[in-house]
């Protein structure tokens, strides 16, 4: 039998016992995984990156031993090395691949209560992408040493490393800084992935964090990029950087004339009529009085953005209707004199001069019961000291 004939028969006789054998373990781990995620996950990502080991290596080998000597021996065999490199990077890639997607299956982000899986997400996305970088940069390596000559190139070139280290840096600068920056926002929890943002003036959710950009949704399907340093060195807001609740407002002009009890009784009721409050802040407060008008802030809290931005246009809509209902005359208004005295409107039924009626809790933001007490805590500040007068009465 010549040698190329037995070469072929070596490679036919090895590629069949490794296709066999791959395929005895993957019906294991079928089996196996059906009990478990794990094993099942591994069957399904694993398998063509072992059997492509598993068949150039057993090629490589058969070659080796029983295939004698044949034209072209050398270069066939360096070629079957270069490819039993790439397919064991290939399977060490699938194997990591599998680990970190069993960590992320331990953990749901369709959850209302999601800051540690948001957390755990956007680091296990960035290893796994500094990961397969690694890898092919590594396999690209380990191929090239290989050749005599550029092994001798490599070797050549260490004596001027620092000079060539020194101009890739500064011409690579804004790059490196990107990829430090993204690896900075993975783990200082800064910004994840599913977090609510505002930046550039434009309210969004983070879509996607790369070592180099990252994507945010915003609000009407557009997708806003930017680099990772710009979360690093410019301000932005994080709503979601403690958790998924939010508060948001609601304001709208009336007359001076306005009832604001029942006004803050019918935002109650809206508040405990839809299923985006969450319970937690319900206020209404005159923030501003000029201009002959009246700017009434409705306070309201949801579960996430999307729960506020419905709860405040509902707000909205529901006391504008109320006003134009039920207290018309309450409505904004110009005021001018046109004689020597405006009229006063005589006082309302039911009150007394000079005196007020007590305010109700949700009139409060930073004081009364529930988290008002505890929002004043949070950013009231410190307080001014006490300066005591020669004559000994405070000031």
């Amino acid at each position: 039998m010549t040698s190329v004939m037995t070469a072929l028969l070596a490679v036919v006789v090895a590629a069949g016992s490794a296709l066999v054998l791959v395929e005895v373990v993957h019906w294991i781990l079928r089996r196996l995984g059906r009990r478990s995620t794990l094993l099942d996950d591994l069957a399904t990502t694993a398998h063509k990156p072992f059997l492509a080991t598993m068949i150039v290596f057993a090629v490589q080998q058969a070659l080796r031993g029983f295939a004698g000597d044949f034209p072209g021996r050398t270069g066939v065999l360096h070629a079957l090395v270069i490819l039993v490199i790439a397919s064991v990077a290939w399977l060490i890639g699938a194997l990591l691949l599998v680990l970190e997607d069993a960590a992320l299956a331990r953990w749901r982000v369709d959850v209302a209560d999601n800051l540690k899986a948001r957390r755990l997400k956007t680091q296990v996305v960035m290893l796994r992408r500094v990961t397969v970088a690694v890898i092919v940069v590594v396999t690209l390596g380990v191929m090239l040493m290989t050749f005599p000559g550029v092994r001798a190139l490599g070797a050549s070139l260490l004596a001027s490393a620092g000079l060539v280290s020194v101009i890739a840096a500064l011409a690579a600068q804004s790059t490196l800084g990107n990829l430090i920056a993204g690896l900075q926002l993975a783990f200082s929890d800064a910004v994840r992935i599913d977090d609510v943002v505002v930046v550039e003036g434009e309210w969004g959710r983070i879509e996607e964090l790369t070592l180099t950009y990252v994507a945010v949704q915003i609000w009407d399907d557009r997708r806003l990029i930017l680099p990772t340093s710009y979360f690093t060195t410019k301000p932005f807001q994080n709503w979601t950087r403690t958790g998924s609740a939010v508060l948001g407002t609601a304001e709208i002009d009336v007359d001076w004339s306005a009832p604001i009890e029942p006004m803050r009784a019918e935002l109650r009721a809206v508040c405990e009529g839809t299923e985006l409050w969450n319970g937690r802040v319900c206020v209404l407060q005159v923030t501003d009085a000029v201009g002959g008008m009246i700017r009434l802030r409705a306070l309201v809290s949801a579960d996430d953005a999307g729960s506020l931005w419905d709860l405040r246009c509902l707000v909205r809509e529901r006391l504008v209707a109320w006003v134009f209902e039920h207290r018309r005359e309450s409505l904004p208004r110009v005021r001018a004199e046109v004689g020597e005295s405006s009229r006063i409107l005589p006082a309302r039924s039911g009150s007394r001069p000079g005196i007020e009626p007590e305010a109700s809790d949700d009139a409060r933001v930073f004081s009364g019961i529930g988290d008002g007490n505890e929002r004043a805590a949070t950013f009231g500040g410190p307080e001014e000291p006490v300066v005591a007068s020669a004559s000994g009465m405070r000031q």
